[in-house]
């Protein structure tokens, strides 16, 4: 536990993680490394202790940047991953690096989302994932290439066919109507 203090009186805060299961983390290091290529070994993982729960985690990256594999040309987007945990989770600032490390990466759109995809399904396993981006127009052209995985049981088979069938954009991230 934690100690404070507040008006004299010490405060106990109980804490969710214990000290052992977060020494591993480069969460909090003063001097953040940031990788300048493709980085997927930058990616964290934590245990869930909920496993036996089903609850969505999302995340959005709003400044995502790649570059054009042709062109060299930047290339901009929010990235929206959506998941399910099953024993994994994704640490959030390792995430961050992550998504960093595809600053000076040249690929397409859709190798990007597919890319972020199958690397978040093979570091957490998780029951359902899906990643979406919404790249900015560029030459008056809008890209939003969208990819999923979930694992064998029939529900979350059922989950990801059923959104993948169901997918346009706008429809699991932000109304279109609200972007331009």
């Amino acid at each position: 536990m934690a100690k404070v203090k507040a008006k004299k009186k010490v405060v106990s805060i109980k804490q969710g993680r214990a000290a052992k299961e977060l020494e591993n983390f480069a969460l909090g290091e003063a001097n953040t490394q940031y990788s300048m290529t493709y980085a997927p070994e930058v990616l964290e993982a934590f245990d869930n202790k909920n496993p036996g729960s089903d609850a969505w985690t999302t995340f959005l990256c709003t400044e995502f940047t790649s570059l054009c594999p042709k062109t060299a040309q930047p290339d901009f987007a929010r990235i929206y991953i959506n998941y399910i945990a099953d024993k994994k989770m994704v640490e959030s600032k390792s995430l961050k690096l992550y998504l960093f490390s595809f600053r000076n990466h040249g690929d397409f759109h859709e190798d990007c989302i597919q890319k972020i995809c199958d690397d978040l399904a093979k570091l957490m396993k998780p029951k359902y994932i899906e990643v979406i981006g919404e790249f900015t127009p560029r030459g008056g052209i809008a890209i939003y290439p969208y990819s999923s995985y979930s694992n064998s049981k029939p529900l979350y088979k059922s989950i990801k066919a059923k959104r993948f069938a169901e997918y346009s954009p706008g429809k699991y991230t932000m109304d279109m109507s609200k972007i331009y």
